[in-house]
């Protein structure tokens, strides 16, 4: 097996991202496979065995689309690898060239529905999103069609591919020891947590409003880990935070920080607005809260509630009522044993289904069977 040489290519997303990374990557490492990882990092360098590549940061999209992607394609066919593994849509027309050039075996990862998520670009001309969405769309199925293989992130995004060599390796979490850092009655206080992008359409401010119609007898700090996508939105909730000083923004963490600052915490927060794109999938980020042990405080969409309410794991609440999110925030702090009941349903549902290591056997399959 170790002759089979992987090479996984991501200009966009980060060299230590969750699924391409500590998911897929070192799964295939663990199953014996050569892997290498061309991504955005400051040099080359190995890392639990997976050879990165390093690209550059560009310094703006244009940049980004141009010169990068055709840097990528350059290291990538430097790898002779037996199959690449792509995980940016930007990058559809250096798939088909590159299998014209290498005659290896190509792995399309869709992490998102891109044609929805470009209606919501707010840096192109809206009159534009409609069109440009749609023949994106014609677009990629057309050349999934020629791809060896597709690997969708959610069943939804499967069903938009008419095709047969296809497979939903869902982004559920890799279960983690669960070993609480601090006990509920040693703080005088409650830790509500956020992690994901930090936006409008994510409920960020939302949740901040929750905060002023706590009862004050509370004391509640929200603890908010992840990346601004808009600055203007940035310096809006910054200047709200300066009048709150329970308001505490962490940036973006590794996977080990996120974990820790997970089971710090007490009640877990996801109030994204109900855009069609969101209430299709449930994001990693309530399994995540879930294999943390932690209750959770959701948006009310219908898939949303079937796992939640359906693994006794939290409330779903409207994502657009800050008082009612509030009222979840009391209700979990004056009923701390059905809290604690809450965050043991989810763990076990974790254990019992939504964990990598079940899709991760998926993974394998289809690498054992395109290199048959």
């Amino acid at each position: 097996m170790l002759n089979k040489k992987v090479c996984i290519l991501t200009p966009v997303h980060p060299v230590f991202d969750t699924r391409i990374f500590h998911k897929e990557a070192k799964t295939l490492i663990d199953a014996g496979y050569d892997v290498t990882l061309i991504a955005q990092h400051d040099k080359n360098k190995t890392v639990d065995g997976i050879k990165i590549i390093a690209l550059p940061k560009p310094k703006n999209r244009f940049e980004r689309f141009i010169k990068l992607d055709y840097l990528t394609y350059k290291k990538a066919i430097h790898q002779k690898a037996n199959i690449y593994h792509f995980h940016d849509p930007e990058l559809i027309p250096w798939m088909v060239k590159l299998k014209k050039k290498t005659k290896a075996k190509i792995i399309y990862d869709v992490h998102e529905d891109v044609a929805k998520q470009i209606l919501s670009k707010y840096w192109l001309p809206k009159i534009f999103r409609r069109l440009i969405a749609y023949n994106f769309d014609k677009y990629e199925k057309y050349i999934a069609k020629k791809i060896d293989y597709i690997i969708a992130a959610t069943p939804d995004i499967k069903n938009n591919f008419k095709q047969n060599n296809i497979i939903d390796i869902k982004n559920y979490p890799t279960i983690i020891n669960v070993q609480k850092i601090k006990n509920r009655g040693e703080r005088e206080y409650t830790e509500l947590i956020y992690i994901g992008g930090l936006s409008r359409i994510r409920g960020i401010k939302k949740i901040i409003e929750s905060l002023k119609h706590i009862n004050l007898k509370y004391s509640v700090k929200l603890k908010l880990i992840g990346k601004f996508s808009n600055q203007k939105f940035k310096q809006e909730i910054k200047n709200i935070s300066k009048r709150n000083s329970n308001i505490i923004f962490l940036g973006w963490c590794s996977q080990k920080k996120v974990y820790k600052n997970l089971l710090r915490s007490d009640i877990a927060i996801a109030c994204l607005f109900p855009l069609k794109r969101f209430q299709k999938n449930i994001g990693l980020k309530i399994y995540e809260y879930m294999n943390a042990q932690l209750p959770i405080i959701a948006s009310n969409f219908p898939l949303w509630i079937e796992v939640i309410e359906k693994n006794k794991c939290g409330i779903c609440v409207d994502p657009l009522k800050p008082k009612e999110i509030a009222k979840a925030i009391e209700y979990l702090i004056e009923h701390p044993d059905e809290a604690k009941k809450m965050g043991e349903n989810g763990r076990r549902a974790v254990l019992e289904k939504y964990n990598w290591e079940n899709e991760s056997k998926k993974l394998l399959e289809i690498y054992k069977k395109l290199l048959e």
